[in-house]
């Protein structure tokens, strides 16, 4: 206690703020290195489970999919008219950056023609786009899957071993802690597959959301389409 302020005066703070996280930092090695060596999969699975989610955040934002000043500019085509508007319109569907603008392109490029074809046409390069949308929602599966499994499979694999050194002599709290060491990668497996459980579901969530947004959109940019649009 009495060194302490001595202590905060000589070193600096990052090495005070090193030490004091020394501790925690210090327990997650060593749960991961009495986990032997079924945590490098694991952590591998661990790296790609999080990479998978930033991925997805990414490509499902916003801006990427239904950039909103597009979505009010395809909303408010048929009031907008001939001028710069309609200029702006088309040279963002061309540019074809977000999904909204590659479909309402596809939409573009049929006009004049009957609405039902208008449609067709779109839903069938729809399918492309929803696929991109859906990329990475199979990693996740797969890790969701294969984490808990590495994770018993660690387990059993600690437990044959803990259990072959039985004999009458064995020390039963050794035994005991070995069980204890064993179960870590089940641990870490499960710590694994809830995040990405949970990314799951809001992302496929999130897709449907844009999706039904996206056909509503489209469905009236189509009606509009089977009229002509202004400089067609």
């Amino acid at each position: 206690m009495i060194l302490a302020p001595l202590l905060s005066d000589i070193l600096p703070h990052p090495v005070l703020a090193a030490a004091a996280l020394g501790g925690p930092f210090q327990a997650s090695m060593d749960f991961l290195t009495k986990g032997g060596l079924f945590m490098i999969p694991l952590a591998l699975t661990s790296l790609i489970g999080t990479t998978a989610i930033l991925y997805k955040f990414l490509s499902l934002s916003r801006n990427r999919v239904i950039p909103p000043v597009l979505e009010k500019q395809i909303a408010g085509f048929p009031q907008s008219g001939v001028g710069d508007q309609v200029e702006l319109v088309l040279k963002e569907l061309q540019r074809g950056s977000s999904t909204l603008a590659r479909l309402a392109a596809v939409a573009h490029r049929h006009r004049g023609k009957p609405q039902r074809d208008i449609i067709l046409a779109v839903e069938s390069a729809s399918r492309e786009e929803i696929t991109r949308l859906h990329s990475g929602i199979g990693i996740l599966d797969i890790v969701i899957t294969v984490g808990p499994l590495l994770g018993l499979l660690g387990t059993a694999s600690g437990l044959v071993t803990t259990f072959q050194g039985l004999s009458d002599a064995a020390d039963h709290l050794a035994i005991a802690r070995g069980i204890a060491v064993a179960l870590n990668t089940t641990i870490f497996g499960l710590a694994i597959a809830v995040p990405c459980v949970v990314a799951h579901g809001f992302f496929t969530r999130r897709i449907e959301v844009l999706t039904a947004r996206l056909e509503s959109l489209l469905a009236d940019f189509a009606h509009v389409c089977q009229k002509g649009t202004p400089h067609s």
